[in-house]
């Protein structure tokens, strides 16, 4: 796994961005007892459907011939050479939230691994046991004070909020293949980078039960607040062992396989 301490699976738009096209249609009665967090749930619920779409007619099928085709060796370091590249990212965001420690082992494992990893292809930093946070700007203003913010289900991106979509041009800017000169390349980039981060994500979609909407719209959020508070409010709930939600995610709704064909 490309481990890195609070990364719980594929992460971001990162692990979790993907996380967002796994949904389908809720049931009505889910809607009659809204989330405090998601006020805008009628929006959040046709957004979500449409992702769903997306990724039942493109997606998906694209992320399984991509794992069927590529070694696992592959698919491993095209990981880890995505993941590195949001190191310098997590290094600015650490430095604006006080954090100078983890900036300087984000710093670490961009320098080890992009050169003796070998463009980070290989998590050479890991095997060091030099490990530390993902940072993105979302975080960096929820520690500046905006620490509640509305749940927002983005076309194409899937889970958010009103806070971290704010955040999303800095951390477009921050990202090296936003400095690409050559078009075609990075379009060909973030699309692999995005059956990558899907391909990642299959075998955990059994773990999807009852209403979808409301079962990724909980764990997205309760990822989101662990990654914000560093882990202080407890385990990742998007590692694998730690999956861990109120019975109420688990009712008889008609979704007894939520990602069957």
């Amino acid at each position: 796994m490309r481990s890195r301490q609070g990364r719980g699976g594929p992460r971001g738009l990162v692990a979790v961005l993907m996380v967002l096209l796994l949904a389908g249609c809720a049931s009505t009665a889910a809607m009659e007892e809204r989330h405090p967090d998601d006020p805008w749930e009628g929006f959040n619920r046709r957004v979500f459907a449409f992702n769903d779409a997306v990724d039942r007619a493109v997606l998906r099928p694209t992320a399984r011939g991509y794992r069927a085709v590529t070694p696992q060796p592959v698919q491993t370091g095209v990981g880890n050479f995505f993941s590195n590249l949001g190191e310098p990212r997590t290094a600015l965001n650490s430095l604006l939230q006080g954090k100078p420690g983890n900036a300087g082992i984000a710093l670490s494992r961009f320098a080890i691994n992009t050169s003796i990893g070998i463009g980070g292809l290989w998590d050479f930093a890991t095997h060091m046991e030099i490990t530390g946070r993902d940072e993105d700007f979302g975080q960096t203003m929820a520690v500046w004070g905006w620490e509640e913010s509305r749940y927002l289900v983005l076309p194409f991106l899937g889970p958010s909020t009103l806070r971290d979509t704010s955040g999303l041009p800095a951390d477009a800017v921050t990202y090296p293949l936003y400095y690409l000169n050559d078009a075609e390349l990075e379009i060909a980039l973030t699309a692999l980078r995005v059956v990558d981060m899907r391909a990642g994500l299959l075998d955990q979609e059994e773990l999807i039960h009852g209403d979808r909407y409301s079962f990724i719209r909980d764990a997205w959020l309760q990822r989101r607040r662990f990654e914000i508070s560093d882990g202080e409010l407890g385990d990742d709930p998007f590692a694998m062992d730690d999956f861990d939600f109120d019975d109420a995610d688990f009712d008889d709704a008609d979704f007894d396989d939520a990602f069957s064909e």
